[in-house]
């Protein structure tokens, strides 16, 4: 019996199109990740994961968008294929089955440790374009989760020992942002 066509889809951000990665393979069940491929952990590759069995095909737009890290790609690739899932690459040309030739594992690694490269390059020309905006004084960072008021609030209600927990969920921001702005003092 044959299994089914997986479709994988990853785009970096909400405002990026996914539909173009396979929008003329036809799938019989899709997963979409709008997240950063830094790593593995996103929701829907770990449902991928949990869904695909022994005959279906996993097909990827590009290495690239399964994994940014050569490592995570091989991984990845070998967990599946040794669960008998197909991977099918397409912008690659490519098609990994767990009995692949020396010449796959070679593209592979070589196709891998290029989209590591680019995240690394990225992340490079990031760091750049923030001290140059820096030194520009235009770059004035991340935009801050509370005012003047609230943080004084927070001290407050925090050293009147009031749950960490529950002040995050009444100021709207996580554990960790409070306890930055009760270290900062700011």
């Amino acid at each position: 019996m044959a299994g089914q066509r997986v479709g994988y889809i990853r785009v970096s951000s909400i405002d990026q199109n996914p539909d173009r990665q396979l929008d003329e393979v036809g799938a019989d069940r899709m997963f979409i990740d709008k997240a950063s491929g830094k790593d593995v952990h996103r929701p829907q590759l770990d449902q991928l994961l949990a869904f695909v069995r022994e005959g279906d095909t996993l097909v990827v737009h590009s290495m690239d968008r399964l994994a940014r890290n050569l490592d995570d790609l091989r991984k990845l690739v070998q967990t599946l294929t040794r669960r008998g899932v197909r991977i099918e690459f397409v912008k690659e040309h490519l098609t990994f089955t767990g009995e692949d030739s020396p010449m796959a594992q070679l593209m592979l690694s070589v196709m891998g440790a290029f989209a590591e490269f680019e995240r690394a390059l990225i992340r490079e020309r990031q760091r750049e374009g923030i001290a140059l905006a820096k030194q520009r004084g235009v770059y004035r960072g991340r935009k801050k989760s509370l005012t003047a008021d609230q943080v004084r609030d927070l001290q407050r209600r925090a050293q009147a020992g009031e749950a960490k927990t529950r002040l995050a969920k009444a100021f709207g921001i996580s554990r960790e942002t409070v306890y930055q702005y009760l270290r900062s003092g700011v």
